[in-house]
C-alpha cells in the first residue's frame, strides 16, 4: 500500500482546482495566483508522471530525444500486474483523478471563454495541457501492453498458419513451394 502517494496523488490536483476556484478570496493579486495555480499544476504533473504512476499502477511514461534530434516517446507497463486488494483501490483514486480532473479543467476553460476572462485563459489551457498529458501517456501504457500481447499473438497464430498450410502442401503432392519453384 501507498498511502503518501495516494495522498499527493490527489492533493496537488485539488489543490490547484480549489485555489482556482477560491483564489480572488483570498488574494487580489493575479500574478500571486496565476503562479501559485501553475506550481500546483507542476507539481502534480511530475508527482503523476515520475512517482504516483509508478506505485499506484505499475505504468510509467516518458520522452527521450535521440542523437539525431528526433522524439521518441517510451510507455512502460509492469510484466506482471500485482494488485492486492488493497491496492485495487489505490488504482481507482489514480485513475479517478487521472480522468475527472481534465474534465474539471476543460469546463473551466468554457466558463472562462464564456464569461470573458481571458486573462485567466493561458492558466486553464495550461491546465488542460498538464492533465491531458499526463492522461494520454498512462492510457498509451496501459493500452501498450494490451496491444503487445494482441500482436505476439496473432504472429503467433498467423505462423502458426503458415506452417498448417506449408504443410498440408507438402503432404498432399510431396512437394515443398517456396514462392512459385517446388523442390522435392
Amino acid at each position: 500500500r501507498h498511502p503518501l502517494a495516494t495522498f499527493f496523488h490527489l492533493f496537488f490536483r485539488v489543490s490547484a482546482i480549489v485555489t482556482y476556484l477560491f483564489c480572488d478570496w483570498f488574494s487580489n493579486s493575479f500574478v500571486a495566483c496565476f503562479v501559485t495555480i501553475l506550481l500546483l499544476l507542476s507539481f502534480d504533473f511530475w508527482s503523476v508522471k515520475n512517482v504516483t504512476g509508478r506505485l499506484l499502477v505499475g505504468l510509467r511514461w516518458w520522452n527521450q530525444i535521440d542523437e539525431d534530434g528526433k522524439s521518441h516517446w517510451v510507455f512502460e507497463a509492469k510484466r506482471v500486474p500485482t494488485i492486492a486488494a488493497s491496492t485495487e483501490a489505490e488504482a481507482r483514486i489514480f485513475w479517478l483523478g487521472l480522468i475527472i480532473c481534465p474534465v474539471i479543467w476543460t469546463m473551466f476553460f468554457f466558463s472562462t471563454l464564456f464569461s470573458l476572462k481571458l486573462k485567466w485563459l493561458a492558466l486553464v489551457i495550461a491546465g488542460i495541457s498538464l492533465q491531458t498529458a499526463n492522461l494520454y501517456g498512462y492510457i498509451h501504457c496501459k493500452l501498450g501492453g494490451q496491444k503487445t500481447i494482441s500482436r505476439v499473438t496473432s504472429r503467433l497464430f498467423g505462423t502458426a498458419d503458415v506452417l498448417k498450410r506449408q504443410s498440408r502442401r507438402i503432404s498432399e503432392d510431396g512437394t515443398e513451394e517456396h514462392g512459385k519453384t517446388g523442390t522435392r
